[in-house]
């Protein structure tokens, strides 16, 4: 039984509520359809309020959109402290000599996040390669490793089989 069933929605009536979205557990968004409709059926001039599109770009690694996340929380913050500093200056304050001190520290820090996202981008991409061109060097160093890989493991191979075979210790056929 949906949600919207216990809470009395009209018989064979539509809801305010969405469509369930796949990923919803099933008691949620819209009531099982009832007697006189079919179980996936809209009801006419149906319009979503959205599509979905796939994402133009991939996403950010985790350790690359840590250090953004990081930077902008800082960037943030120190430009709330320059612009509390400002007021304090304006309204003649004695606040505003220590908010400029902590405006100036915060922009270094800020400028060493900044700098924090391009060399952890930097060193993702030379770690794990730029996948992004077809002839990539990363994708050609990962194919020929890939195939020195199955080489040796068919020359491993091989050998087992051969020792298997015929060694000391079996009889001979007859």
């Amino acid at each position: 039984m949906g949600t919207a069933e216990r809470r009395g929605a009209p018989e064979g009536g539509v809801t305010g509520v969405s469509a369930p979205v796949a990923s919803e557990a099933p008691d949620r968004g819209v009531a099982a359809a009832g007697p006189d409709t079919g179980a996936g059926e809209r009801p006419p001039g149906y319009r979503p309020l959205w599509s979905e599109e796939p994402a133009r770009r991939r996403r950010m690694p985790d350790p690359v959109r840590t250090a953004a996340v990081r930077a902008v929380l800082v960037v943030a913050v120190t430009l709330i402290l320059a612009m509390v500093a400002f007021l304090c200056t304006l309204a003649e304050s004695w606040l505003a000599f220590p908010m400029v001190l902590a405006s100036v520290a915060g922009t270094v820090v800020a400028t060493w996040g900044v700098l924090d996202v391009w060399v952890t981008r930097q060193v993702w991409n030379q770690r794990h390669g730029v996948v992004s061109v077809p002839s990539s060097t990363a994708r050609a160093m990962r194919r020929e490793r890939r195939r020195a890989r199955r080489q040796a493991r068919a020359a491993e191979g091989g050998r087992e089989r051969i020792g298997r075979r015929g060694g000391a210790g079996q009889l001979s056929h007859p």
